[in-house]
């Protein structure tokens, strides 16, 4: 029985009383009617709160279910304990809680309580000790030792737990338990720490608890990034500490009064941000070749792009973005924009608060340094933000790059307390990194900041007598050079050239010692050749810079008055730099003869890259000045050829390079710039983490720098001195060069982010090198022929891929090689020939469509082969055409030729253009076709119309339609990247613009030879209509407005009519043949595209049988009507027949569509024409041989005519 067990009360005899009342109830109970009993209860129950009665209702329901229920789970855990572990550690991990299943069995667990007895505990309790003598087991469970962890059998993953260290806690690692990882409520047997409960943690009001948060936290994200947890937890870490306000957090963290919390903070957000990897490989491309222009940390959001923007050019739209921006909340920014976000939190006003007032150790200065140094990468606007910051920039010039220090910090073992009032080579590169910010900010660098005055004191010292440690004092000298190239770039700070002629010229003369010294393998000797590098670098923009003063000096002197802006001659001329050249020109030579040493190459391989620069640069700056004798010049250039370049070309070292840039490079092998697993879309990186293989394009093995350096000095050479050309035939001959190029080209690239545009524009230098080399070869050697066809589709791959800040390149290979009949030797070569006999061989569908019957009928007799050659013989025509179409790039073409010429005086920024995709669309060969249509689209918008058609439009479509058939002929590859849907929507813009523009002679029979190229049964199979095609909103939209045109102007057109007809191919959408059927049906009666004419095959029409009921009801309402006739639209019209006759006999019987059958059956045997009525029922298969398109029973088979007689 339930009784009140008395128990706790103290009395001996507790039990008997408890029996007792026991009793007397039971006795008081027998004596009670059953009515009295009820009664009795009745009132009980008025007197008690109904809650409290529904309350002890459940307890009592319950208890039952809970005994059935605690067995159940006693036989589940026998179960599990039986069985063995569903995965092993991290394979099935989770980033987020576990889900409701885990959660419930995890409950029902717990709930199962064991009996606990004094030998679970860890100390036992003792009679003596007070009120101990009645001891509650329940209460002292939680000193019980913590079961041993298993992995719970569930196919969600479990919760990630990390330990101090940010190292990921495998799900079933038994870990004692004085490691301090189990302070935690849930999962308490599991060692290590959730992110929830780290969050939880880190808004502690005990510091050490705050700060212990945050270190782990950013163990955690720097572990993340090293992409330690990518085959381990299911997820993105980063992505959910960011969704989780991760950033905000250690936003406000930095505010905190405490320095530990603030430095634990720096040290998560510098982790968060900055990839020392991606820095170390930028300051490795710094010297390669245009190597010190790099695209912004700008992240790619094009989600974020609004729809408004569009119609905003260019400077509006930036200023109107701005002002978004600035309106918007700052969670908002930081979710597409980390650095963005960070700035409008003023995050460079508190770090130069840490700096300046809190002054902490010397690893809190470098994470603040490094942060500051990412946010400078981000964009021109960030830089001018960290400029305009009070007291920032004078507190780093001040604290970290000061004058003169103790030179107690130079003395070995040496341990530094603080980096304040001592020199800093990470404040160097952050300043060299925010001059590249733009040119403006250089100038302030260098004069309000007296960055100047640095430079001399840095330079002019040996880095051995700079009294600090040497790896700190070479890196400090080359970040000051690398500073001093920077401004040099833009034509500044050159009159330091003059001042420390001297040092420099001492620099040049002990560079051939590194030879020996990378012979004795020193520790120190990487870090030299970079400071030599960075040496040549200087000189290279010192040079370029010089080279232009002659020209500049000559326009100042001419006063001439039209000009709206004299730019100043620089400070130091042509004669001041020319005599370095022997320097390094002699360094060249002793450095090239290592080639075949592979360990001593390697490391010398980046200074002998910026020597081979320097001369390309030398020698044409050289070749422009005044003061030069041309002849001299001339010979300079045979002996460096004969003597240098001739002899390096044949080494086996070279023919080794050449074979190794199909395994190095980007295109050919995608996955090497791919992004890595945690990046995320909102914080820029290039992916470096870890380091490159040595076989990459960024490798040490790499042969892109190097090999790209020979071809611009080889390229310069042969520019200024055209019989050279022939000498360097060989360079094309390279097997390894036209195995990489043929594979490069025919490779997808990868797509285009902060990981692979930094890297794929190197390989592009490389690759239009090449094409410029190709460009000579072709006037010039007889045996180029063989590479021509090869090099033109590299050519077209590299236009749809150059990226921007390379607009020089794309014009260049507009200019000279794109349109230039030397690349296209099939026009010389038989090629016109080889299509019509390729015609005549297939009997192609081309011969269809020049049958007479349209408006320009005689024209179209002209057989493929005299439209190509006609289109070969207008290739100046057709490029003029291209060019005047790309004039909006203009704006960056005048910036992309001032950097790659070397035009110091007009770059603004070492900044390139912010990447979103290629400078071209892939599709570009179509452009003036669709710059047309929306410029008639928009004027029709504006409500005006074009009723005249200049000759210039005529001339520009026929030219676009000329180019395409070219393409699509010789070059059919080369625009395999562009779906045939998109080809055709953009044929289709040829009957949407200008009225009866289509109806042209030249238009109509180069449109009439491209369909006929598209309607081959390859293309027709590779036509899918219902994926959504880029530049183009909806195919749909596009159909109809094709549809409306046809029904104004057409004319009755066979060629507009096929156009009309590919859609409603039956495996299309079912909307676009119900958009003729049902709401344009009027064109059925132009739509008289002859069966003969059509290019078509019917059985892509009427295959497989409609099953759209309203659209067979359509069907058979044009054919009832008349509105669809054989003698108006054949083609639709045995279409119509076909399917009807398929649905009217269909075996397939549902209820749905039974009825409908039957009365459709029904109406066509009461037809009173006997013609239709003889096509609906007695159609038997299609035949494009019969007039009708299709043959007919004689009489029905037996089956239909039993079916037909049932139903009639």
């Amino acid at each position: 029985p339930c009784l009140i067990t008395g128990e706790g009360l103290g009395s001996q005899k507790s039990e008997q009383e408890a029996q007792a009342i026991h009793k007397e109830n039971l006795e008081k109970l027998r004596s009670m009617s059953e009515e009295e009993i009820l009664q009795e209860r009745e009132r009980l129950l008025a007197q008690l709160d109904s809650s409290l009665v529904a309350f002890l209702k459940s307890r009592r329901g319950g208890s039952e279910g809970q005994k059935k229920e605690l067995k159940m789970e006693q036989n589940r855990l026998e179960e599990f304990v039986e069985s063995p572990p569903v995965a092993q550690h991290g394979a099935g991990s989770s980033l987020s809680t576990q889900e409701s299943g885990l959660e419930e069995s995890v409950r029902k667990e717990e709930n199962m309580k064991v009996e606990i007895t004094g030998d679970d505990l860890p100390v036992k309790p003792k009679k003596e000790w007070i009120h101990m003598d009645n001891v509650e087991f329940e209460k002292l469970e939680w000193m019980k030792d913590l079961p041993a962890p298993q992995q719970k059998k569930t196919k969600k993953g479990m919760q990630a737990r990390f330990s101090l260290k940010g190292e990921l806690i495998p799900a079933d690692a038994d870990l004692p338990t004085h490691l301090g990882l189990h302070h935690h409520g849930e999962e308490a047997e599991r060692a290590g720490y959730s992110l929830q409960e780290l969050f939880h943690l880190s808004r502690s009001q005990v510091i050490q608890q705050r700060t212990l948060a945050l270190q782990v936290l950013g163990r955690i994200v720097q572990k993340a990034r090293a992409g330690e947890f990518a085959s381990s937890l299911k997820g993105s870490i980063l992505r959910l500490l960011l969704d989780a306000g991760f950033l905000f957090l250690l936003r406000f963290s930095l505010d905190d009064a405490v320095d530990n919390v603030m430095a634990a903070s720096v040290g998560a957000l510098r982790a968060l941000l900055v990839s020392l990897d991606d820095e170390k490989y930028l300051d490795w491309t710094f010297s390669w070749y245009q190597g010190m222009a790099a695209f912004p940390f700008v992240p790619n959001n094009e989600e974020e792009e609004e729809e408004e923007e569009e119609e905003l050019n260019g400077t509006e739209k930036s200023q109107d973005k701005k002002l978004k921006d600035e309106n918007k909340p700052d969670p908002d920014v930081a979710r597409y924009d980390v650095v963005k976000g960070l700035l409008k939190t003023r995050i460079q006003h508190r770090l130069r608060y840490i700096l300046e007032v809190v002054r902490p150790v010397p690893t809190v200065v470098l994470d603040i340094l490094h942060i500051l140094t990412h946010i400078a990468r981000h964009s021109s606007e960030a830089c001018s933000q960290l400029l305009d910051c009070p007291r920032l920039i004078d507190t780093i010039v001040r604290e970290f790059l000061p004058t003169q220090w103790d030179p107690q910090v130079a003395e070995p073992g040496c341990l530094l307390t603080s980096l304040h009032g001592v020199a800093c080579a990470t404040a160097m590169k952050f300043i060299r990194v925010l001059a590249s910010g733009g040119r403006n900010a250089t100038a302030r660098l260098l004069n309000k900041f007296e960055m100047k005055s640095r430079l001399s004191r840095f330079i002019a010292e040996d880095p051995l007598d700079l009294l600090l440690p040497r790896e700190e004092a070479i890196g400090l000298s080359t970040e000051a050079f690398r500073l001093w190239a920077v401004a040099a770039a833009y034509g500044q700070a050159c009159d330091l050239y003059r001042d420390l002629y001297p040092v420099l010229v001492r620099i040049l003369q002990s560079l051939p010692e590194l030879l020996n010294t990378c012979r004795g393998k020193s520790p120190m000797i990487e870090l030299s050749v970079q400071r030599a590098t960075a040496v040549v670098t200087l000189l290279i923009h010192v040079t370029q810079t010089a080279g232009y003063a002659a020209e500049l000096q000559a326009k100042l002197s001419s006063n001439n008055v039209e000009d709206s802006e004299q730019i100043p001659p620089p400070p130091v001329t042509w004669n001041q730099v020319s005599g370095l050249q022997p320097f390094l020109e002699t360094s060249l030579k002793k450095f090239l003869q290592e080639i075949s040493q592979t360990e001593t190459w390697q490391t010398l391989q980046p200074l002998t890259t910026t020597y081979v620069i320097y001369l390309g640069v030398y020698y044409n700056a050289c070749s422009q000045q005044p003061s030069v004798n041309p002849i001299d010049c001339l010979e300079e250039l045979e002996r460096l050829t004969s003597e240098v370049l001739q002899p390096l070309l044949s080494q086996p070292a070279i023919h080794s390079m050449w074979d190794l840039l199909r395994p190095c490079s980007a295109l050919c092998n995608p996955l090497s710039c791919s992004p890595a697993p945690e990046s995320v879309f909102n914080i820029a990186s290039l992916s470096c983490t870890g380091g490159k293989p040595p076989l990459s394009l960024a490798g040490s093995k790499s042969p892109f720098p190097f090999l790209t350096a020979l071809l611009f000095l080889i390229n310069s050479i042969t520019h200024i001195h055209k019989g050279l050309t022939s000498k360097f035939s060989s360079v094309l001959g390279f097997r390894g060069l036209k195995d990489y190029l043929h594979q490069s080209w025919q490779t997808r690239p990868p797509s285009v982010t902060p990981s692979s545009a930094w890297i794929l524009r190197h390989e592009y230098h490389l690759q239009y090198f090449v094409l410029a080399l190709a460009r000579r070869m072709a006037g010039t050697c007889p045996d180029y022929a063989q590479h021509a066809s090869l090099h033109h589709c590299v050519a077209m791959a590299l236009l749809s891929r150059l990226l921007p800040g390379s607009e020089h390149l794309a014009y260049e290979v507009l200019l000279d090689l794109a349109f230039n009949p030397e690349f296209l030797p099939e026009g010389k070569a038989g090629g016109p020939e080889a299509a019509d006999f390729s015609d005549i061989l297939h009997l192609g569908t081309s011969a269809k469509l020049t049958q007479p019957g349209s408006a320009a009928a005689f024209f179209s007799k002209a057989t493929r082969g005299a439209l190509l050659r006609e289109s070969y013989q207008n290739l100046p025509f057709i490029r003029s055409c291209y060019l005047s179409h790309f004039v909006h790039l203009q704006p960056t073409l005048l910036r992309s030729q001032a950097s790659y010429q070397g035009r110091n005086y007009l770059i603004q920024s070492m900044l390139l253009p912010e990447v979103k995709g290629p400078i071209l669309p892939s599709d570009w060969p179509f452009f003036p076709l669709i710059s047309l249509y929306n410029k008639v689209t928009n004027a029709e918008t504006r409500g005006a119309v074009l009723n005249s058609l200049p000759l210039d439009l005529v001339n520009t479509v026929t030219w676009n339609l000329q180019w395409v058939l070219l393409l699509e002929t010789w070059r059919a590859k080369t625009l395999q990247s562009i779906p045939a849907a998109a080809k055709l929507a953009r044929l289709m813009c040829v009957f949407l613009t200008g009225g009866d523009l289509f109806l042209e002679a030249p238009i109509h029979r180069y449109t009439a030879a491209l369909l006929s190229v598209y309607c081959q049964s390859k293309a027709l199979d590779s036509l899918n209509l219902d994926a959504p095609l880029p530049g183009l909103a909806s195919f749909h939209d596009l159909y109809i407005s094709l549809l409306e045109q046809f029904e104004g102007v057409s004319f009755g057109d066979p060629l507009f009519g096929v156009f009309v007809l590919l859609p409603l191919q039956k495996r299309f959408s079912v909307h676009l043949r119900l958009s003729v059927f049902g709401e344009h049906t009027s064109i059925l009666r132009a739509l008289g595209v002859p069966l003969q004419q059509f290019p078509v095959p019917l059985e892509r029409y009427t295959s497989p049988p409609e099953d759209n009921l309203n659209l067979l009801r359509l069907y058979f309402r044009t054919l009832v009507t008349g509105a669809l006739r054989h003698t108006w639209c054949p083609v639709l019209y045995v279409v119509a027949v076909a399917h009807v006759n398929s649905f009217i006999f269909s075996q397939d019987s549902t209820t749905q569509t039974d009825a409908a059958r039957k009365s459709m059956l029904r109406k066509t045997w009461l037809l009173v024409d006997e013609t239709l009525k003889k096509h609906l029922l007695y159609y038997r298969v299609l035949n494009a041989e019969s007039p009708l398109g299709f043959d007919l029973y004689e009489q029905l088979p037996p089956m239909r005519l039993k079916y037909l007689q049932m139903v009639t």
